[in-house]
């Protein structure tokens, strides 16, 4: 953000008689505002603002802060995208398509989260279980389409199975498909606090980066920050598992032998303190950079500063530990690591109390909904907290316990039968929260249940959950109607009508 660019001409909000009594939902305060339509020319779009409570240290206990503070406005905009996954990205490029004006947040220093800085370069298939029927389009495919044009990605020649591409190669096309969609950037930009106006509705977030601390007006919000972080400071309902899947910290190799890494895991993993749980990997298109994704943190709740910041240390010390065992028992070995992800690989934190839930049954048995915003038939696989390994379930009834290194264990979860679903769906009120008329979630923290969020969670599922939430979004606006009572026939007819493949 440019100094002209935080005084250019506009109106200022200058408060008289700020509230006496600040407004709290839950245990988040949250930050409001009275307005004139006066201005100064000390600083013409500026807000004033107050940050009534804030944490004194890690133990909980709290100081009491009652100053005013004026802010400036850093953007203002339809939409307001919190959260630069590809889940936030494509919810701000379809917004945008739609001729919304769009802004998106984003922590880290480049769009695509897990795809991008964890280091995760998997797609998976875009067709239902019995690869004959594209149950996933829109913008997961443009996107990869995209990437090919510079062999920065590699689908096998069975065209029904996964996208691998090159992780660094995507940080570089998200940039381009913001850009082309005229939506406006904000990287390196953490957001802190929703901003209520003088009505108690939800006006804007306040957010923190290089050019210090500064509000973004909109007149929708999409949160896609992956741990519900601005639905959790609203005071709306979330909850957490007792069992979160554990998150992963991935890296880059060259010379990595995966036949000798697996046997040596196995013999002395424990010596060095690693994990037994679970890997696996791929390389990156026309490179000789294998990702892996082999660590195991557990019982991390990565929605938790300490616990997210003990994680990604723990995380990288587990890398360490692996190149110390091969170096140790395998001398002659050439793995050499070339890259660590910029952040954990986080699979679940928070989820929000929706309209909806989309209930392990629903996905388990493949139920339609006459509200259908994603297709999915990627396997459920439950990574474990209380054991290593992963259980996985498949749609024809089949499951197997998996971990390295050791025969895996195989059953049935229900009865065979004459006909199997052969892809899932997820309804578009799980990403929909109550009371709030201008917010709607994307992302991992659906509500959905324990299974079903473990085949629902992969990113080609979360992709078409930010492509609705964008167009939900938009058509709440133009239509003036809260997002509770926005049509699902409308949003799905706008979501084919983009090219998304809606059943």
């Amino acid at each position: 953000m440019t100094h002209s660019d935080r005084n250019s001409p506009s109106s200022r909000l200058n408060r008289r008689g700020f509230l006496q009594k600040l407004p709290a939902i839950g245990a988040a305060a949250i930050l409001t505002h009275r307005t004139a339509s006066t201005a100064t020319a000390d600083n013409p779009r500026a807000i004033p603002v107050a940050v009534p409570v804030a944490p004194a240290d890690a133990k909980g206990s709290t100081v009491t802060i009652r100053t005013e503070t004026t802010l400036p406005i850093f953007a203002e905009a339809d939409i307001c995208v919190l959260g630069g996954s590809c889940t936030g990205v494509f919810a701000a490029v379809r917004a945008a398509r739609l001729g919304a004006k769009v802004v998106i947040v984003e922590k880290q220093n480049c769009f695509g989260g897990v795809a991008t800085s964890s280091l995760i370069n998997i797609w998976h298939s875009i067709f239902d279980t019995e690869k004959k029927r594209q149950i996933i389009a829109g913008l997961t495919v443009e996107t990869m389409e995209r990437l090919g044009k510079r062999k920065a990605v590699v689908q096998p020649k069975n065209a029904s199975n996964w996208f691998t591409f090159n992780s660094q190669e995507l940080k570089i096309e998200l940039d381009e498909i913001v850009l082309e969609n005229k939506v406006r950037p904000f990287l390196n930009t953490l957001f802190s606090e929703p901003y209520l106006d003088s009505a108690g509705q939800l006006a804007g977030v306040i957010v923190d980066g290089k050019s210090g601390r500064g509000v973004i007006k909109a007149k929708f919000f999409i949160d896609a920050t992956g741990d519900a972080d601005l639905c959790v400071r609203l005071g709306l309902e979330t909850y957490v598992r007792p069992m979160l899947q554990p998150p992963t910290t991935a890296a880059h190799f060259e010379g990595f032998d995966n036949g000798a890494f697996n046997s040596l895991l196995k013999k002395h993993g424990a010596e060095f303190g690693i994990p037994d749980g679970f890997y696996w990997g791929a390389y990156l298109p026309n490179t000789q950079t294998y990702m892996l994704a082999g660590t195991r943190i557990y019982g991390a709740d990565c929605s938790n500063a300490k616990q997210l910041s003990d994680a990604e240390i723990n995380g990288r010390r587990q890398i360490r530990a692996m190149l110390d065992m091969l170096r140790k028992y395998n001398p002659k070995n050439r793995t050499r690591l070339t890259a660590l992800s910029s952040y954990i690989g986080i699979r679940e934190t928070r989820h929000v109390k929706c309209l909806f839930q989309t209930s392990d049954d629903d996905a388990l048995y493949g139920k339609h909904f006459d509200d259908a915003i994603a297709n999915g038939s990627y396997i459920f696989d439950q990574h474990h907290q209380d054991k290593p390994g992963i259980t996985f379930r498949s749609l024809d009834g089949t499951q197997n316990y998996v971990r390295p290194s050791y025969p895996s264990k195989g059953g049935r979860w229900r009865p065979k039968t004459a006909q199997n679903p052969t892809f899932y769906q997820v309804s578009l009120r799980s990403i929909i929260p109550p009371r709030i008329p201008n917010l709607i979630t994307a992302g991992r923290m659906l509500d959905a249940g324990l299974i079903a969020y473990s085949g629902i969670r992969v990113m080609v599922n979360m992709n078409q959950l930010g492509e609705a939430a964008g167009v939900a979004a938009q058509l709440s606006l133009s239509q003036n109607v809260p997002i509770q009572k926005i049509s699902a026939a409308a949003v799905r007819d706008t979501l084919k009508k983009g090219g998304s493949a809606i059943i």
